[in-house]
């Protein structure tokens, strides 16, 4: 590992090496991104400032859905903010290495915190010769892959016609698979599955968009009782 006596740039150089996965990983999901936004009808100033401002996928797909639907913006800013939280948990687990830190580091560290950035830096910080300068330049140099083909996105979506290649299914689509892959045990299966029946009895039965938000809170909930209850029974 490089030691902490290089200078400013070399340090840098280093996160950006170390982001080189994330931003190959960001690439087609950005492009994807940009193409399901233009269709959605948004430009590439809003498509580029709502990557640059929010910076998490998953909670930029569930508000171009959300907005694709009609939804109210309260209801569009709550649902991303719930699909958010977990940020909270990743943003406490650096604390401690960056112990020390001034405020307006940690901001900008802090919106930067991805689920793979995430993983690299802790991996990193669990070594040694890993620094906060490091760890901000591969937050940096991964968003900047993240916004790029966002914006690409946006162009290349101009040659493609709606509806075509199956399009409209995309973002479902991309929905199924990033549930999928979140699902890791019988409980996580349970609640999946009762957020969906929630979801589709309260879009019935209440008027407005509120479903999403009613079913996630319902289903997390029950899944917390369920993992709560396990534990007391596995209890001496």
């Amino acid at each position: 590992m490089v030691p902490r006596t290089q200078d400013g740039a070399a340090r840098l150089s280093d996160g950006a090496r170390a982001a080189s996965p994330i931003c190959l990983g960001y690439l087609p999901v950005g492009l994807a991104f940009g193409v399901l936004a233009q269709k959605a009808g948004l430009s590439a100033g809003q498509i580029g400032l709502m990557s640059a401002v929010v910076f998490a996928g998953s909670s930029q797909f569930t508000a171009l859905l959300l907005l694709g639907q009609g939804a109210a913006l309260p209801s569009v800013v709550a649902t991303t903010f719930v699909v958010n939280l977990r940020h909270l948990l990743m943003s406490s687990a650096l604390a401690a290495p960056l112990h020390g830190i001034g405020a307006r580091f940690s901001a900008l560290f802090g919106h930067g915190i991805t689920d793979e950035t995430f993983a690299v830096n802790l991996v990193r910080f669990r070594g040694s010769g890993w620094d906060p300068l490091r760890a901000l330049s591969v937050n940096l140099v991964s968003q900047a892959a993240w916004v790029a083909s966002s914006v690409a996105g946006t162009f290349a979506g101009q040659f493609v016609p709606r509806g075509a290649l199956g399009i409209d299914y995309a973002l479902p689509a991309m929905f199924l698979c990033l549930l999928v892959l979140q699902i890791r045990s019988r409980v996580h299966a349970l609640v999946a599955l009762l957020s969906g029946i929630l979801a589709a009895v309260v879009y019935v039965a209440v008027p407005g968009n509120s479903h999403v938000i009613a079913a996630s809170v319902a289903a997390s909930l029950a899944g917390l009782v369920v993992l709560r209850r396990q534990a007391a029974r596995a209890a001496p």
